[in-house]
């Protein structure tokens, strides 16, 4: 059985993990946009990035445990491999400017008016399919 103090160091480390893999990717996308950085590396860090954002997973999430295994493991693994190939100098830099945008303020008005805007496009959309699409005679 595992005792309290032992869940709350494995929880600890849990919550370090994500917090410096969210840094990592801030950083892989600033390192990505880098000169100093090879080619194949930037192509390895925007095939990472496009995965995890991508609506298309290996393994659909949809499938219990099994779905979220492909980015419990395939992206952290892909970061890795990112990190590994970007210069050690260049990485240094970008985790300290990854900190200093990871540590700014939120803004929640903003974040509420970008939905906003976005259900406002897709409802002018939806207004400018029915009022302007032609509509066969029956």
């Amino acid at each position: 059985m595992l005792s309290a103090t032992k869940i709350s160091s494995i929880k600890h480390s849990l919550k370090t993990w994500a917090r410096n893999l969210k840094r990592d990717s801030v950083a892989l996308y600033l390192a990505a946009r880098d000169p100093r950085v090879p080619w194949y590396a930037k192509a390895v860090a925007v095939a990472v990035a496009a995965y995890a954002l991508s609506p298309i997973d290996l393994i659909p999430d949809f499938i219990p445990v099994i779905g979220y295994l492909d980015d419990l493991i395939l992206l952290p693994l892909g970061i890795w491999l990112a990190i590994a190939l970007v210069p050690d100098e260049v990485m240094v830099e970008c985790r300290a400017r990854a900190s200093t945008i990871l540590q700014r303020p939120t803004s929640r008005a903003g974040m509420i008016a970008i939905i906003v805007l976005w259900i406002a496009g897709a409802l002018a959309l939806v207004w400018a399919t029915f009022a302007y699409w032609p509509r066969s005679a029956s």
